[in-house]
């Protein structure tokens, strides 16, 4: 092989491996559920599509995780976990679940986490409850974003962005709404015990724009449906004790469009339809992968780059082009 085949043939190998391969730690997605289980708290691993156990993606005590309250998936790809016990957000590896380090190293009671326009939201499920916000990419303290008690807020453990852009906050027996922009108190968007809402840790909104609350209630709650915009009582999206439903926690769509309901009274997640709201399985039975009391869902992308395998790959394909260059440069002195 002379010089110029040599050359042609590093400048494939480079480009292909630049284009062509990608590396990816996580080739199935996944549902990772927070779990409050004594000594085996920590976030469990089940298959996105399946709900097949995966075993433990985040053991307890690591990072010193003691209580996962809430959780999220970071711009970076990394897995960020409100570790209520001890007052901080820790991160961890998206793709291993290895700890990475404590991002938020102080903040009062720390539950649902958001991430929105360059800032992380985080509630703090205290009494009063607040909304405060971070950098998205170093965890510095930016502000707080809904000051304590504002609204009368208490105990805030669930919260979302809804289509009109305002925050819509979890608050015992009521949902309250904060503007999206300065946090300021708009109103009780959900009244107190308005369709026989007792207790509420978890919220969503439905595809069609309506606003669904689980009512958190070990007698037996479901889900309640309240109008998007004007927070009306529409009725029972998911009617207590449907596919053994007792006490919802945390609520989510999956890339499915179905809702998916951490059920903190039975140790399982279940699976309803996203328009209709009928009971279709229980996607995560009561008990599989040792889950007892399910606290947050995160539904994490099929693919989840290796950060460390693709600064790898990006390093060889640099020296197979500095190669081919090289050859080329020599090979035009050599003419």
């Amino acid at each position: 092989m002379n010089l110029s085949q040599l050359k042609n043939a590093f400048r494939v190998f480079a480009v292909g491996t630049m284009m062509v391969v990608t590396p990816f730690a996580a080739q199935a997605g996944r549902l990772l559920v927070g779990d409050f289980n004594g000594d085996e708290s920590g976030v469990k691993a089940y298959d996105g599509t399946t709900g097949a156990s995966q075993g433990t993606f985040v053991p307890f005590n690591s990072g010193g995780l003691t209580f996962p309250l809430g959780g999220a998936i970071g711009p970076d790809h990394n897995l960020y976990v409100s570790n209520s016990n001890n007052e901080t957000v820790l991160r961890y590896n998206g793709a291993t679940g290895a700890f990475l380090n404590i991002f938020v190293p102080e903040v009062d009671d720390p539950a649902a986490l958001i991430f929105r326009s360059g800032f992380l939201y985080v509630a703090s499920s205290s009494d009063p409850g607040s909304v405060s916000r971070f950098n998205a990419t170093t965890g510095a303290f930016v502000d707080t974003f809904v000051a304590p008690g504002s609204g009368g807020l208490i105990d805030p453990e669930g919260m979302v962005f809804g289509p009109d852009g305002n925050l819509y906050v979890t608050n015992g027996s009521s949902v309250l709404r904060y503007n999206g922009t300065t946090g300021a108190f708009i109103d009780a968007f959900v009244a107190p015990n308005s369709g026989g809402l007792v207790n509420t840790r978890g919220l969503a909104f439905a595809p069609d724009g309506n606003l669904l609350v689980g009512n958190f209630n070990f007698g037996g709650g479901g889900i309640l449906e309240y109008n998007g915009t004007t927070g009306a009582f529409v009725g029972s999206f998911v009617p207590a004790g449907s596919g053994g439903l007792s006490s919802p926690r945390p609520l989510i769509f999956g890339p499915d469009g179905n809702l998916y309901v951490g059920d903190y009274g039975n140790g399982s997640v279940l699976r309803y339809n996203g328009t209709t709201g009928a009971f279709i399985n229980q996607f995560v039975p009561p008990g599989s992968g040792g889950l007892l009391g399910p606290t947050f869902l995160v539904f994490q992308s099929s693919t989840v780059p290796d950060s460390s395998s693709a600064l790898s790959l990006l390093a060889i394909s640099l020296a197979a082009l500095g190669f081919a260059r090289l050859a080329g440069a020599h090979f035009s002195r050599s003419v």
